[in-house]
């Protein structure tokens, strides 16, 4: 069986986040001390209905549960488009509930864009 598609698609955090700078997009959303989920550099406060999620990628260390990390491509109504970055598993970068439940609420809307 030749695995050669498999090979060559991107297998690390660092790698995915490379190609997407490439393409533009290299700012993040994140969650403050306040629970308020703002874009980097700005005041803006988004709710969940603010967002829509077109990409998602699961990344696992080999050997150790601290590797694990989500990066979810996104997109305000603005049509701003960033990373929210998280680690999962025992930790999260994010301690509570209040991220969890932000991202269960944002819409999904998966593109093909990001398939690479």
């Amino acid at each position: 069986m030749d695995n050669s598609d498999y090979n060559d698609r991107m297998t690390t955090l660092s790698q995915v986040m490379n190609t997407l700078a490439d393409r533009g997009i290299h700012r993040e959303f994140r969650m403050n001390e306040n629970c308020e989920m703002k874009f980097e550099n700005s005041e803006t406060v988004y709710q969940p209905s603010d967002l829509t999620i077109l990409k998602t990628y699961r990344f696992e260390g080999d050997s150790n549960p601290d590797d694990n990390a989500v990066l979810y491509v996104v997109k305000d109504n603005a049509g701003n488009r960033g990373m929210i970055i998280d680690s999962y598993g025992a930790d999260s970068n994010y301690p509570g509930e209040k991220f969890d439940e932000f991202l269960r609420d944002i819409p999904v809307q998966e593109s093909d864009e990001f398939n690479f």
